[in-house]
């Protein structure tokens, strides 16, 4: 069964409770992994649990609970936030989220083991894995095929913008 993100799910707190930097989502020592399908979730959260992350570690979001969080996020969202990052990733998995995308959020212990977690996302056809650091948020992985990128700033949005998955 996947654990959920969303609030009144049984097995995770409220939304007060998830972790926030300005009113946004900010899961600080975790990845957020993005799958073009939940299947590929369910196999990367399997391949996941397999290499030892237990499942307290190991969170899903389906499609449509990654919407509502991002819809109640950037209602609550600080004005503060549009400096970082923060905003930009919050849109651009709610993107994703409405081509169909599902979610991990998995915790790792320090950057090696986020390294060990972006791979075995990588190989289960994760497209992004973004770890967060309390100061930084790094890609782990890299684009595919030559996709070009483009400079980051808050006004021109995230290097990585939400694309179809690439043909394999």
């Amino acid at each position: 069964m996947a654990t959920s993100l969303r609030p009144g799910a049984a097995d995770k707190p409220d939304d007060d409770e998830r972790p926030t930097s300005f009113g946004v989502y900010k899961p600080v020592d975790h990845l957020v992994i993005s799958f073009p399908g939940a299947a590929d979730a369910g196999q990367a959260r399997a391949a996941l649990s397999a290499h030892g992350i237990a499942d307290a570690d190991l969170h899903a979001i389906t499609d449509r609970e990654m919407i509502e969080l991002v819809e109640r996020d950037l209602k609550r969202a600080s004005p503060l936030a549009a400096i970082g990052q923060e905003i930009n990733l919050l849109r651009s998995q709610g993107e994703l989220a409405e081509r169909g995308y599902h979610f991990l959020v998995v915790k790792a212990r320090d950057d090696a083991q986020a390294r060990e977690i972006a791979e075995i996302a990588r190989r289960n056809h994760a497209e992004r894995a973004q770890y967060y650091g309390h100061f930084i948020i790094e890609e782990m992985l890299e684009p595919e095929g030559g996709r070009p990128q483009v400079s980051e700033s808050p006004h021109r949005g995230l290097d990585t913008h939400p694309k179809p998955p690439l043909p394999r």
